[in-house]
């Protein structure tokens, strides 16, 4: 035990798991704490992968141990000091219960736990939570999602490329991977997608579980937080942004206990959403600045200071709040302001189609399509080549893990709009203020003449300048139009309807600026390239140039589905 000020630390204590295997943990606690009943505490408990001695969670244990609390960082299970064998999610539920029972047995406890914690620190509280610890009180994840088969591996089917190799490398072995010297380019571009680890020196078993195990292997229900909302009794803080990659599962997290959560406790889960990347409120070097643009300073947000409040209120307070309390905080971008509202998706929401039209020359920002409320006429469909060995560039966006390998956040996106195989559909000049909430969605109508490929689509506002600022963005893999479970190849040249997800935001369109809908067939790396043969994608390496097209007529009426928020008057 070593003691520094106030603060009492005790280093490699050893928690036994069920099965035998030992992890190890760190422990702050205010000096004094547990020598009699009355100094017993709250724990704040953070479970990592990436080292509990590491700088910022020594400042962090700290500092909670000055507030009246006590802090237990712990190692996961076959990371850093911890014992046993490294598999990403598996372990989680149990060894987090294990661990929280752990803590209430110990002499400076008083029974209650809050969990803490971003990104994989997240994870492990929606994992554990179901088990219904009784010690466990409340939860503060932070930028991360609950179902990984869709919010991380294969979100519309497509294999995160960037994410899982830029993550996955990384967390290869017991301690931090270094991944900078790999050509990132070439690394990326390694196919079939099973060989990507061996060609960066790494031999990383759970990349072939992410690859090939198919939606209905029981692993991935192993690990999805969705169907247990009812199991979930405490309630969670949970924050995220806009640019984070997880934003769209904040907001199912929010919904599953507001509605579903199994108390009244549950039911009183609260969401804070920012603009910004995986890295959130002033956590962020630079903070204001999120990729090309400065959001101001009051999006900065001392999320340690509200964590610190919702510990307060749920471990050392009743937990009660006025029943007039809003429990979502939206950043609205555009307007750069704070926004209190009381449900997701907003109840006063318009849903306005936005229909895409064109004179068939819809091919980069300088092409000829327009979006409008207007229904389609008669019009001739956008076609476009797709040729995997030349793929849109991703350029910024929600991405993760490392910024100066994938930039994330807003860029100008005119790079990207003057190719020609990118569709823009863009919108006059808006003759006043549109407000967009909300869940963003595209109904497109397309053909391809191969047995499977990829449909992208982007929102992004057109300031009168031409800076194209990216707002959201989606994909859909083709042979899952009808979901993950149910693949299904193509017809080459056959009509299909896709529902593409396009992300969730919250902007203002000003007067005078533009809404632009780009749609192509990649956005890479940050998702993989479909080959467009209908072949196995982790193990095929053959590639086929595809032809598409988009159409946009009465039978035919792709549109983008805006969440308008009219304005108070």
């Amino acid at each position: 035990m070593t003691t520094t000020s106030a603060v009492q630390v005790q280093v490699n204590r050893r928690v036994r798991m069920r099965d035998g295997v030992y992890l190890s943990a760190d422990v702050y606690l205010p000096r004094g704490a547990g020598e009699s009943p009355d100094s017993r505490l709250p724990t704040v408990l953070i479970r990592t992968p990436y080292n509990n001695a590491s700088y910022q969670n020594i400042r962090k244990g700290r500092a909670l141990a000055d507030n009246g609390y006590a802090c237990v960082i712990q190692d996961v299970r076959g990371r850093w000091d911890s014992d046993g064998t490294w598999s990403p999610f598996v372990a989680e539920p149990e060894d987090g219960y294990d661990t929280q029972a752990w803590i209430t047995e110990q002499p400076w406890s008083n029974g209650r736990i809050g969990m803490s914690g971003r990104s994989y620190l997240g994870s492990v509280q929606w994992l554990s939570a179901p088990l219904q610890h009784p010690g466990l009180t409340c939860l503060a994840p932070q930028s991360i999602c609950i179902d990984y088969l869709t919010g991380l591996i294969r979100p519309g089917g497509a294999f995160q490329l960037g994410v899982m190799i830029n993550w996955g490398l990384r967390v290869d072995g017991r301690t931090a991977q270094s991944i900078d010297f790999e050509n990132w380019t070439e690394t990326c571009r390694v196919l079939p997608l099973q060989d990507i680890p061996g060609h960066a020196g790494r031999d990383l078993d759970f990349w072939n579980d992410w690859l090939h195990l198919p939606a209905t292997d029981p692993y991935w229900a192993s690990i999805d937080t969705r169907p247990h909302w009812k199991d979930i009794t405490v309630p969670a803080f949970v924050m995220g942004g806009w640019y984070d990659l997880y934003a769209p599962q904040a907001f199912d997290q929010f919904n599953g206990l507001r509605l579903h959560g199994g108390s009244a406790a549950a039911r009183q889960s609260r969401l804070i959403m920012g603009p910004w990347p995986h890295h959130l409120g002033n956590d962020l070097p630079g903070a204001p600045r999120c990729g090309d643009i400065d959001f101001g300073a009051g999006s900065v947000v001392n999320i340690n200071g509200l964590e610190r409040a919702w510990f307060d209120r749920w471990l050392k307070g009743n937990g009660e709040s006025s029943t007039h309390e809003a429990p979502l905080r939206l950043f609205v971008m555009g307007v750069n302001r704070w926004q209190d509202e009381h449900e997701w998706p907003l109840a006063r929401t318009d849903w306005q189609p936005w229909h895409l039209h064109s004179g068939g020359a819809a091919n980069s920002a300088r092409g000829d399509g327009t979006l409008s409320l207007k229904q389609p006429g008669d019009e001739p469909a956008d076609t476009f080549v797709y040729d995997p060995e030349f793929p849109v560039q991703s350029l910024g966006g929600a991405n993760c893990c490392t910024p100066h390998i994938e930039p994330w956040g807003p860029y100008d996106q005119r790079p990207v709009e003057a190719r020609h195989d990118v569709l823009c559909y863009t919108s006059a000049p808006l003759e006043q203020d549109l407000q967009v909430i909300g869940p963003i969605k595209l109904i497109l109508h397309a053909a391809t003449d191969g047995l499977d490929t990829d449909w992208t689509a982007k929102l992004v506002d057109v300031s009168p300048t031409g800076y194209a600022m990216n707002l959201c963005d989606g994909i859909l893999r083709a042979r899952y139009r009808n979901g993950q479970d149910q693949p299904e190849l193509l017809t080459p040249g056959a009509v299909e309807q896709y529902e593409i997800e396009v992300g969730v935001t919250a902007n203002v369109f000003k007067r005078g600026h533009r809404i632009r809908l780009e749609v192509s067939s990649s956005n890479f790396p940050r998702f993989d390239r479909n080959l467009n043969t209908g072949a196995d994608l982790a193990t095929d390496a053959e590639i086929r140039v595809a032809h598409q097209a988009v159409l946009h007529n009465p039978a035919h009426p792709s549109h983008l589905l805006l969440p308008v928020i009219p304005s108070a008057s």
